[in-house]
């Protein structure tokens, strides 16, 4: 194993490094899966998929965070139309992500995977079920078949009403109500997860012709408000037990929701003075609860635009928002957003228009941009279309890890979600030009914390720490040996 601290006295955190994608094409820069070198509009094809794991495993990256939704962007030009996400393949068609993540767990041995996985549209039995199954599948290269979890999941309580008519509802449920519902979900998942099973229920005694012991696996019994779920849990425990926990959200319900069960959250905006305060608060809420703040690891959605020399990552830049598609950025910008910007004229300037949503937005772009004279709707369309929402770094190397550095100074993340323009090219360039850089400062590590271990010990660096941290809210839900 070799050194994973560059700099051991450096006294900076070492960075967690997620590779932010979809099984879609372009994911959040809509339109640039026309580029000659982007390979996204390959997302059903399995090879697509490994070589990226293989790739980004080499780089040492934590974690593949592959996001996923239930339904298409519809908002814009409509309502209920499809037609721009359609035709532009804004995040249209997308594949469900946790079925590749065996394929790509089977040609690594130490990158972790995050899947996104909505709880308002699935029982959590189900779902237990299914993470069961592919931390079991996705860590078949070790003696034991129960030894994955190189596996995370990122809990959303949906935000798209083309998911819910599609799935037998009008529309979303209310947004607090969909986070009081995921609390108890948690709860079942839990109780499944941790405590139907003991740690060594699974006996496998060929002597005596036992299996597991009957003693050992137990119902969970569970009555609540939302869900009755007798139990047992159906699967056997595997490495994790319950994956890493990641979540999304920054309302007051998803701040609470963040500060209790969370152990990764993302954030984004397009400077840090954006999210610092509520990195701040989330981390002050867990403390409270008797967690400690810097367990809850905060990664920041950017995409770097690197080149060799400042011209040269402009010049991708330039390119790169040539070939995105407006009418992709505004599907997007509809569906993350719930506002249709067709209603506005062309030229319109949206910092002055009566919607708060929308003034609140632009101004938000307009510091993080001031030499921005008008912002109207194909301006706000045009920064989309290369790193969507998030923050776009166009710049050499050191460039690029000086903003890193402000993130980390000014917002307190822990890491970062980092978003291609052109995939595999954007992933290629943060490993052969940026990495170096943040090695040399001792932002980022040398190589794996621990081979062959789970994606909560890569994280924590911590071998042995497989399960949920001591002061997670869960932590005493495991039924541990006598």
């Amino acid at each position: 194993m070799g050194d994973i601290t560059p700099k051991a006295d450096s006294g900076k955190k070492s960075l967690i490094l997620n590779a932010f994608v979809e099984m879609c094409s372009g994911h959040q820069s809509p339109g640039l899966w026309r580029h000659p070198k982007d390979q996204s509009a390959r997302f059903n094809d399995v090879d697509h998929w490994t070589g990226l794991a293989q790739l980004l495993e080499e780089g040492k990256f934590h974690g593949i965070f592959i996001a996923d939704v239930l339904g298409g962007y519809d908002v814009y030009s409509g309502p209920r139309n499809l037609d721009p996400a359609i035709r532009s393949g804004a995040q249209w068609p997308v594949n469900e992500p946790l079925a590749v993540v065996p394929a790509m767990a089977a040609v690594t041995k130490n990158i972790g995977f995050g899947v996104t996985v909505a709880t308002t549209y699935e029982q959590p039995y189900h779902l237990a079920r299914r993470l069961s199954t592919v931390d079991h599948l996705s860590k078949g290269r070790l003696i034991y078949h129960h030894t994955d979890l190189r596996l995370g999941w990122n809990i959303v309580t949906g935000y798209l009403d083309s998911a819910a008519r599609n799935l037998g509802h009008t529309e979303q449920p209310a947004h607090d109500d969909r986070y009081a519902v995921a609390d108890e979900y948690l709860e079942v998942i839990y109780k499944l997860l941790e405590s139907s099973w003991r740690d060594d229920a699974v006996v496998l005694d060929k002597e005596k012709a036992l299996f597991s012991d009957p003693s050992r696996i137990r119902e969970i019994n569970h009555v609540g408000k939302n869900f009755n779920v007798p139990g047992p849990h159906i699967c056997q425990p595997s490495r994790q037990r319950t994956p890493v926990l990641m979540q999304a959200g920054t309302s007051k319900a998803g701040k609470n929701f963040a500060a209790k069960h969370a152990e990764a959250i993302f954030v984004a905006g397009h400077s840090p003075s954006v999210i610092a305060k509520n990195v701040a608060e989330v981390r002050e809420l867990a403390k409270g609860l008797g967690r400690d703040p810097k367990n809850l690891k905060f990664l920041a959605m950017i995409c770097p635009i690197l080149g060799r020399t400042q011209e040269e990552a402009q010049e991708k830049y330039e390119e790169y928002r040539s070939l995105g598609s407006i009418e992709g950025a505004l599907a997007l910008f509809g569906g993350w957003t719930g506002i249709d910007l067709a209603k506005y004229s062309d030229d319109e300037e949206l910092r002055h228009v009566e919607s708060n949503a929308i003034r609140s937005a632009v101004e938000a772009w307009s510091k993080s941009a001031p030499g921005v004279a008008k912002w109207t709707k194909l301006t706000v369309a045009q920064h989309i279309t290369v790193g969507g929402l998030g923050a776009t770094v166009v710049g050499t190397a050191a460039h690029v890890a000086d903003e890193f550095e402000k993130w980390v100074q000014e917002a307190d993340v822990d890491g970062f979600n980092i978003a291609y323009a052109i995939n595999p090219g954007s992933f290629e360039d943060v490993i052969e030009l940026l990495l170096p850089e943040l090695r040399t400062r001792g932002l980022f590590w040398n190589d794996y914390a621990v081979h062959g271990g789970t994606y909560r010990e890569n994280i924590y660096k911590n071998k042995g720490q497989s399960g949920l941290l001591p002061d997670h809210p869960a932590h005493n839900y495991r039924w541990r040996a006598e």
